[in-house]
């Protein structure tokens, strides 16, 4: 039995610097997708000059950030040491733990000579014993993250989080939790079986699909019911077109969120922010860790 859409929306736009960026989760309907409780997308865009400010040294706690760069490549500054330069395909993957500052900045791809630039930032909510424990980092290449072609030519997928059949991705979980990039050919279709009680929800970046025999507009996230069923997506259109599907078993704890902090009360996210003016997240040191590259 196909799963039955609950909603579907469009992000708002939350625009930082030159990116054009649209925030898709939280949104009016939904807070959270399984542990995803965050979800911005870095709008495609040919990018005429070098970003060298990027999106500002900024802390976070109780999550892991994970950016996913579909073209371009992103530089990853962190308070706990922590520098790496991903390219068009990779994922840089940052465990928040009990606090940290980071910075990122994305720009087109130094190994191409395309411009474009077009990316993806999820926050993924922690369990409240590993908000309590030190940060960690993790950058995987493109060409490290799990891939598998579909029948005939069809299309592929790609596991930025949890397992598909064979397929596992190297980023940890800490709950059942998934993140697959879905490329389907015109006139292709591919399909999942979920468990009852799994959260899912779709997201297309630019182009139409049909999910589940609805018809859905470029921008478009849509959830999905929590019973047992499958998702089936067809590409009716005459270009190749992607769809993000993600979600995970509900989150068990109280959530708490307030600016980059994501706890499970409001005396630890008072506690967070008290920490962070205190100092306790240390500083980035931008030219020792590019020295160290």
């Amino acid at each position: 039995m196909k799963k039955k859409s609950s909603f579907s929306t469009q992000g708002q736009r939350a625009d930082i610097g030159s990116l054009v960026i649209y925030r898709v989760l939280p949104n009016r309907y939904a807070d959270a997708v399984g542990p995803f409780v965050f979800l911005d997308h870095i709008a495609p865009k040919v990018q005429t000059k070098i970003n060298k400010e990027g999106t500002g040294a900024h802390p976070h706690r109780g999550i892991a950030t994970l950016s996913y760069i579909l073209n371009g490549e992103d530089e990853h500054f962190d308070s706990a040491g922590n520098y790496a330069l991903v390219h068009s395909g990779g994922v840089q993957w940052m465990n928040a733990g009990n606090g940290i500052i980071h910075d990122e900045t994305l720009n087109y791809d130094s190994k191409t000579d395309s411009k474009l630039t077009h990316a993806f930032q999820f926050w993924i909510n922690l369990p409240a014993k590993i908000k309590a424990e030190k940060p960690g980092y993790l950058a995987i290449e493109g060409r490290d993250v799990p891939f598998k072609e579909l029948p005939d030519g069809s299309g592929w997928v790609k596991v930025i989080v949890g397992s598909f059949e064979e397929l596992t991705s190297a980023i940890p979980t800490y709950s059942a939790q998934f993140l697959y990039h879905i490329h389907l050919e015109p006139g292709a279709a591919f399909a999942i079986e979920l468990p009852d009680k799994v959260e899912v929800a779709a997201y297309l970046p630019t182009l139409q699909a049909i999910i589940n025999d609805e018809e859905f507009k470029a921008g478009d996230f849509i959830e999905y019911d929590r019973t047992a069923g499958s998702i089936e997506v067809k590409n009716k259109g005459q270009e190749a077109c992607d769809i993000l599907l993600f979600g995970g078993e509900p989150y068990p704890e109280p959530i708490v969120a307030e600016g980059p902090f994501v706890m499970n009360s409001k005396a630890e996210v008072a506690n967070a922010y008290r920490n962070f003016y205190n100092g306790d997240y240390g500083k980035i040191d931008y030219d020792k860790q590019r020295a160290g590259m």
